[in-house]
């Protein structure tokens, strides 16, 4: 499904990009001085977009330029959720195991984010953490948000989240390295009285 969707997204870049391309570059051969064929929208350099009988044509309608300021106002927000969407880092799938035989083995990523995230949650003082692999499956990264209590110094909790949970998920997963990106914050607690 996934490789679907990276086809359709492909495709749909691909589509949008050469349109664009095209539309541009015939407007700016046009604004140069390249005579148009006859079905083009413009009739030389000197043309205007819309003229004023097309501007003012539905001035008695007064559904009609909100309708069309709504709409391109929803194609950019659409335009910018999906470059929001294509930017973003993905979640890794699998990850490739060295099993020694010259052939490796896949793991799934969210396999080896479960078990990371449940190892780094039985560390003392962590009340929660979430984990993602990012990069490439010969060489993922993780992105680690632990959740601490607030009597918990942070050097120790990234001490011991390097030393125990880290470690054993590289070398569960005979991996060379396992870089990671850590952030912690401090769970909010009620405040105590003194009596």
């Amino acid at each position: 499904m996934r490789a679907v969707l990276r086809t359709v997204n492909r495709v749909l870049l691909a589509v949008v990009g050469l349109g664009l391309l095209a539309v541009g570059g015939a407007v700016l051969a046009v604004g140069l001085g390249v005579s148009p064929p006859s079905w083009w929208i413009h009739d030389g350099p000197h043309d205007v977009l819309l003229s004023t009988a097309e501007r003012t044509r539905r001035r008695d309608e007064t559904w009609w330029w909100p309708t069309v300021i709504a709409v391109l106002a929803l194609l950019v927000l659409l335009a910018l959720w999906w470059l929001t969407a294509v930017l973003r880092r993905r979640r890794l799938g699998e990850v490739l195991v060295d099993t020694g035989d010259g052939a490796g083995a896949l793991l799934r990523g969210r396999a080896l984010e479960g078990v990371l995230a449940g190892e780094a949650d039985r560390l003392d003082g962590v009340t929660h953490t979430r984990v993602r692999l990012t990069g490439r499956r010969e060489a993922p990264e993780t992105r680690v948000r632990l959740r601490l209590e607030p009597h918990v110094e942070p050097a120790t909790a990234l001490d011991r989240l390097t030393a125990e949970a880290l470690t054993h998920a590289r070398d569960s997963a005979a991996l060379e390295a396992l870089p990671a990106d850590v952030r912690m914050r401090a769970a909010k607690h009620k405040a105590e009285r003194v009596g």
